[in-house]
């Protein structure tokens, strides 16, 4: 190991980080810093002794591997303790209209705002702009039609929020259709 610890280092970059950082973002702000040229194995060793500093019951916080970099999380003990903050901090939630055009742009994403308009059968506009000003989605590019409308993805921020690595781990539809809500017989 080299003469610093640069375990604290990489503490201190997932401490400050807003979202989940990557290890190549940590070895390009290490390299920078100490002007040496440090290789994954050096970060996956110190990330391990975070992740073994945070098992302990003296801290309410753990390191996360979370969309493919790391973070750090509430500890599920103290999750109802955080809900009740940010239940009092509810002017910051997503209305019902948002929640329904961000399901849309997370499951049919890339999108238009025309497709979420007819999916929704309403004017999106608003839920549009707000879920930008929130960054949980972005533009991802035109697309290829005429008018060449703006296509709309899921962010970054959108995974970390919802605490995914990728998108094949939003719920699907099968999970929530229940047998009383079919009708007629279910024939296999």
């Amino acid at each position: 190991m080299l003469n610093h610890n640069i375990t604290r280092h990489i503490e201190a970059l997932v401490f400050s980080s807003s979202q989940s950082i990557g290890t190549q973002e940590i070895i390009l702000a290490l390299n920078a810093v100490f002007n040496e040229e440090f290789t994954e194995t050096q970060v996956f060793e110190s990330i391990e002794q975070i992740k073994e500093k945070y098992n302990h019951d003296d801290f309410a916080i753990e390191l996360v591997f979370l969309n493919n970099g790391y973070q750090f999380l509430t500890k599920k003990d103290y999750h109802e303790t955080v809900n009740q903050l940010q239940l009092h901090r509810s002017k910051k939630k997503l209305s019902q209209a948002a929640m329904e055009t961000l399901a849309i742009i997370a499951y049919r994403q890339p999108i238009t705002k025309l497709e979420i308009e007819q999916i929704r059968g309403v004017n999106s506009d608003y839920s549009v702009q707000r879920l930008l000003e929130k960054e949980l989605i972005s533009i991802d590019g035109k697309a290829e039609t005429p008018g060449r409308p703006i296509l709309y993805s899921t962010s970054t921020l959108f995974m970390d929020y919802f605490g995914l690595n990728n998108l094949n781990q939003l719920p699907q539809l099968k999970d929530f259709v229940k047998e009383e809500n079919t009708v007629g017989e279910n024939v296999e």
